[in-house]
């Protein structure tokens, strides 16, 4: 490591550290006009008086009052909220603790990647803008880990409830007295609302009003059999209590995604890290490059090194957003984010944003817009129509002015390369002395002002150079024969620098660069979709799972089914819905078209079953192959999360391991053979030109 490098880290991190310790005295100072709030919070739970947590709290107030980091404050704590129901003290604890730990890898970060490309300014812009898309994905790492513990705190929970139903035998006492055991978990807290539910004035309205903000589907399922117990009442079905063999089933939901989700995080625990990886070693493999084999120079820093340094870039961030999206566990995410309240809604309600964008997106009835809302439900998006078309013409205004500055700077490396780099007849394996360095560079000073002579001149020939050189006072000696070869590298050298500015197809490559990346958006979605689509037996089967838990609770008939379905669907949200709506206006009909609106071999067997209990026999008797080989599902079920995470699996290690091919085949391997190729094939001629003279 050079002195430089370690003279950079030196000074920022005095500067980190001089930043906290004055953090710290103006926290000391400012705060201790705040902390009523704090206390207030604290009277609600006083067994939280940990030294840290006042600290966090602090640190609350501090990210509160810093314009960036408060919004995305923000955002973090909005899908924090909805695990901490109505915990305010600890919502503002977890949302510091990680936006916390993230500020720390990104000021990590930033001392690598600063580090690392000093000596490159472009390529070290493009990696700290590449740094926040790494940081926010590891944030929200940290609050699906936070989702999975309350998975994990829910089983645990439900084997509570056992217990205190077997003493209580009613459905709200056991669950406030389970809720009692331990009330500074997250699950205390869900519990809690529930029992409020169970016990308020019109606990439908207010089931429905929790669905809204209950951060999984197992707790909705929990609240829902636990509303229909007390609503209608427990029942012995095989000796057992219906109620308890419900929890059971959920329990064993819970379990199996709990394994898949420790499975997921196994297989992608280091392929977000193995796609990132390569843009670190985009410098250290140039620099040993370079410095190794001399001759490598004119590719690393010229036009063709920055064009493969670009395609990198693009790959590895591609490559790391479809990793995130292929290992999604359907844990808390985005879902439960107000889509009014976005950027691109904000936006769309400016008068002058509204006329724009109005002139691309389709128009209602039309069969691009029907396309394109089927796109987004059957992606599980929760974005408006005017959303991706703002989407789309960002990326598009983006890619465009990316170009554009990407062009500009190839053409500024290449005048840089001819102005900078030492001049030498000859290939070189390995790297100069200082001597031959030294007059290598004096050799580019040398030409360097013929250079700036005669650029911007179209007229310029070999010849006027070279009795501009005869004059010249360093070259009164030199023959004639090297002075017409001094004047053609000089020529040549001018010939590179005039012909670098911005060229006709160059402006329209930007355009078609831009117009590619228009539908970049709409990709994404359609990668979305097909992901869905591998957990559509997932899903299909958690549909099972539910029918199980209803059917033979008396009073429960189809159209509650359906509903039900409808709350916890995902991939066919869409056409259960519009069953639901139709259903009034006639079952089978309903039920019928439904079934033709799908493909899905085994959700169809369901709504079949579903209509021979609409007019022929109980709902009981129409499933009772789900009770009967409940063992068998429940392997099935294992056997296809284990082919979903296969799946997964293999998907994922082709994407993220495509950067770090990228790296060593095409920019390692692939310039180092072809450019020794081409150094070895002129030696050879040089050679044999010399001996034939």
């Amino acid at each position: 490591m050079s002195m430089d490098i370690i003279r950079i880290i030196m000074i920022v991190s005095v500067v980190l550290f001089l930043g906290i310790v004055i953090a710290y005295f103006i926290l000391n100072k400012r705060m201790k006009r705040q902390l009523g709030d704090i206390q207030n919070l604290r009277i609600k739970d006083p067994k939280q008086k940990k030294s840290s947590d006042i600290k966090y709290q602090k640190l609350y107030l501090l990210y509160k009052k810093l314009p960036f980091i408060n919004r995305y404050m923000n955002k973090i704590r909005r899908r924090l909220e909805i695990i901490n129901l109505q915990d305010e003290y600890k919502t503002r604890i977890q949302t510091a603790k990680v936006l916390t730990r993230g500020l720390i890898i990104v000021a990590i970060l930033t001392i690598i990647i600063v580090a690392i490309t000093k000596s490159n300014t472009f390529l070290m812009w493009v990696l700290l803008i590449f740094e926040i898309v790494i940081v926010e994905s590891f944030i929200s790492g940290m609050v699906d880990k936070m989702d999975t513990k309350l998975l994990r705190q829910q089983i645990d929970f439900f084997s509570e409830v056992r217990h205190a139903y077997h003493e209580y035998n009613m459905v709200e006492e056991a669950i406030y007295a389970a809720a009692q055991e331990d009330d500074e978990t997250e699950i205390a807290h869900q519990a809690e609302k529930v029992y409020e539910i169970l016990t308020s004035d019109d606990p439908e309205t207010e089931l429905e009003k929790y669905y809204d903000i209950a951060p999984n589907s197992y707790l909705k399922e929990f609240a829902g059999v636990s509303y229909l117990t007390k609503e209608f009442g427990d029942r012995q079905v095989d000796g057992a209590s219906l109620y308890l063999k419900n929890l059971n089933n959920i329990t064993q939901e819970m379990q199996l995604e709990i394994l898949k989700r420790d499975k997921l995080d196994y297989v992608f625990q280091s392929l977000s890290i193995i796609s990132a990886l390569p843009v670190l070693l985009i410098e250290p493999i140039k620099n040993w490059a370079i410095s190794s084999f001399a001759f490598t120079s004119s590719f690393y820093n010229g036009k063709a090194g920055l064009i493969v340094q670009v395609l990198l870039l693009i790959l590895t961030l591609v490559c790391y957003i479809l990793i995130r999206k292929v290992k999604d566990n359907g844990s808390i995410k985005d879902a439960y984010k107000d889509v009014n309240k976005t950027w691109q809604v904000k936006a769309y309600k400016h008068y002058l944003v509204k006329k724009f964008v109005d002139l691309f997106v389709p128009k209602r009835g039309t069969k691009s817009y029907r396309k394109n809302i089927d796109l987004l439900k059957q992606a599980a998006s929760k974005q408006k129509i005017e959303s991706l078309y703002i989407n789309r013409l960002v990326t598009f205004i983006a890619t465009l002015i990316v170009s554009f500055v990407f062009c500009l700077q190839m053409h500024n490396i290449a005048i840089s390369y001819v102005y900078e780099q030492p001049t030498t007849d000859y290939n070189i394996i390995g790297g100069m002395s200082e001597q031959d360095n030294a007059k290598a560079m004096a050799l580019t000073a040398a030409d360097n002002v013929y250079i700036d002579k005669y650029k911007n001149n179209s007229k310029v020939t070999v010849d006027m150079i070279k009795q501009d050189l005869k004059d010249d006072k360093d070259y009164k000696e030199t023959a004639d024969k090297d002075l017409q070869t001094v004047a053609q590298r000089i020529y040549d050298k001018v010939l590179v620098v005039n012909k670098e500015y911005l060229q006709w197809f160059e402006i329209l490559l930007s355009f078609a660069f831009a117009a590619i990346s228009y539908y970049v958006p709409i990709w994404l979605l359609v990668f979305q979709k097909i992901m869905r689509k591998l957990e559509m037996e997932d899903e299909v089967m958690q549909y099972q799972t539910i029918i199980m838990m209803l059917m033979k609770i008396e009073r429960v008939n189809v159209e509650m089914i359906l509903e039900w379905l409808e709350r916890y669907s995902n991939i066919f949200r869409e056409p259960i819905s519009k069953c639901v709506n139709n259903y009034e206006a006639g079952a089978w009909e309903a039920l019928d078209e439904l079934k033709n609106d799908i493909s899905f071999p085994q959700l169809i067997r369901i709504v079949e079953s579903l209509q021979a209990a609409v007019e022929k026999i109980p709902i009981a008797e129409a499933f009772d192959e789900l009770d009967t080989e409940r063992a068998y599902y429940q392997e099935k079920r294992k056997e296809s999360n284990e082919r979903l995470v296969s799946k997964k699996g293999l998907i994922g290690k082709g994407i993220g391991f495509a950067p770090m091919v990228l790296l060593f085949i095409g920019y390692l391997i692939v310039p180092l053979v072809f450019i020794g190729l081409t150094s070895m094939m002129s030696g050879f001629n040089s050679m044999s030109a010399m001996a034939k003279q």
